[in-house]
C-alpha cells in the first residue's frame, strides 16, 4: 500500500466520518486472516501498518525458551540473544516475516475492508436517522410485495409492513405512494430493519397532527385514540383555549380536514368525541353519535352503567358492538349499555 491509499481514507474519514483508525485495526486483523490462509496458519502472527507511508509489515511473535518445542510459536535464548542480547527467558521476540508478494494480498484486503466499512457506516447513519424518527409518519413508494409482506422505499432504505400492521383488504399496488407510521427501527447484521405499520392507532394520531394546525400548534391536544384499522376509530381530544371548538377545529370547515384524513385511510369512520374531567360526561361523549340519557358510575370497578333512549340501544352498542368497545378503550372503563326501558324495569318503576 502506498501513500495514496492513505490519502483515500482521510478522504473517506471527512466524508464518511469513519475514523483512519477503525479502518486501521479492520485491515490488520484481515491481514492477519489473509497471511495464515496464504502461508500456513501456525505462527502467532502479528501485521503492523504504517500509519503515514502505508508500508505493512508481517511479524511472527515467538516466545524465549530454554528449549524449543514449537519452532513457530517458540525461539531459544542464544538464537534471540543473537538479535539483541538483552532478552532473557520469557520475553516476546517480533520477528519480520513479510512475503514478498504480500503487497498483492495487502491491495486486495483494503478495498474488500474499507468497502465493508463505508457499508457498515452507512447503515449506522440510516439507522440513527431511523431510530430517532419511531413513532412519526413517513411518506414511501410500495416496491413489492412478497409473501404477504409490503416492501416500501423510503428513500435511504426500505422499510416493512407485515401482515400484522395491514389495514384487512387494502390493496397495496407496486408503484403507489403511502404514508405509514414507523413502528420500530431494529439494528440486524445487514443493516437497520424498519418496520412500519398502517394499523396503529399512532397514525391516525400523526394524520391529525399533519391535517390540524391547532393540535400541530398544542392548541387542541389528542388525550385518546381507540382504533379498530380499516373500519373505526374514536379520538377523544380537548382544547387549552375556551374560544378553539376541538371537534370543530378537527373536523375542518365542511368538513373539509377529516375527510382528507378518511380519504388517506381509505373510507374508515372517524368519531371526535370532547374529552372531559367529568368521567360521565366523558362517558356520555365516548359513545357518539348515539344520545346517552344517563351513566351511573362505579369508581371501584371502574365500570359505568349507561342508559340510552330504546330506539337508540342498537347505534350506541354499534354493529357486533363495536362503538361500545370503542368507547370502552377510548375511556379505559367498562361500559354496560342498556335502554331506557330496561333501566326503568330493573330498579321496578
Amino acid at each position: 500500500m502506498k501513500a495514496e491509499f492513505i490519502q483515500a481514507l482521510e478522504e473517506i474519514e471527512k466524508e464518511k466520518g469513519i475514523s483512519k483508525d477503525i479502518i486501521f485495526d479492520a485491515l490488520e486483523s484481515a491481514l492477519i486472516s489473509g497471511y495464515k490462509k496464504n502461508f500456513g496458519s501456525s505462527q502467532n502472527v502479528e501485521v503492523e501498518i504504517d500509519r503515514t507511508t502505508g508500508s505493512v509489515k508481517v511479524y511472527s511473535n515467538k516466545t524465549i525458551v530454554e528449549d524449543v518445542s514449537d519452532e513457530f510459536l517458540e525461539i531459544s535464548l542464544d538464537e534471540a540473544k543473537e538479535i539483541d542480547s538483552k532478552y532473557e527467558v520469557d520475553d516476546i521476540v517480533k520477528i519480520e516475516i513479510t512475503p514478498k508478494n504480500f503487497g498483492r494480498i495487502a491491495a486486495q484486503t483494503s478495498k474488500q475492508v474499507v468497502m465493508q466499512k463505508i457499508k457498515e457506516a452507512e447503515r449506522e447513519v440510516i439507522y440513527k436517522e431511523f431510530v430517532n424518527r419511531e413513532n412519526e409518519i413517513v411518506t414511501g413508494m410500495i416496491q413489492r410485495v412478497s409473501k404477504n409482506m409490503v416492501y416500501i422505499d423510503l428513500g435511504k432504505t426500505e422499510g416493512v409492513l407485515p401482515p400484522s400492521e395491514q389495514i384487512e383488504n387494502e390493496n397495496y399496488e407496486q408503484g403507489g405512494r403511502i404514508k405509514v407510521y414507523i413502528l420500530e427501527v431494529k439494528k440486524t447484521t445487514k443493516g437497520p430493519q424498519i418496520i412500519l405499520s398502517r394499523s396503529h392507532p399512532g397514525l391516525v394520531k400523526r394524520l391529525f397532527e399533519l391535517e390540524v394546525p391547532e393540535i400541530h400548534d398544542g392548541v387542541v391536544d389528542i388525550y385518546a385514540i381507540s382504533r379498530e384499522a380499516g373500519s373505526r376509530t374514536k379520538l377523544a381530544v380537548y382544547s387549552k383555549d375556551d374560544n378553539v371548538d376541538p371537534v370543530g377545529a378537527c373536523v375542518g370547515f365542511k368538513g373539509s380536514r377529516v375527510k382528507a384524513i378518511v380519504e388517506e385511510l381509505n373510507g374508515e369512520k372517524i368519531d371526535i368525541v370532547v374529552w372531559s374531567k367529568n368521567v360521565d360526561e366523558f362517558i356520555s361523549n365516548s359513545l357518539s353519535p348515539s344520545q346517552v340519557l344517563k351513566v351511573e358510575i362505579d369508581e371501584r370497578e371502574k365500570s359505568a352503567l349507561v342508559v340510552v333512549p330504546d330506539f337508540q340501544l342498537s347505534l350506541a352498542i354499534g354493529k357486533e358492538g363495536q362503538n361500545a368497545r370503542l368507547a370502552a378503550k377510548l375511556t379505559n372503563w367498562k361500559i354496560d349499555i342498556k335502554s331506557e326501558s330496561q333501566y326503568k324495569e330493573e330498579i321496578g318503576e
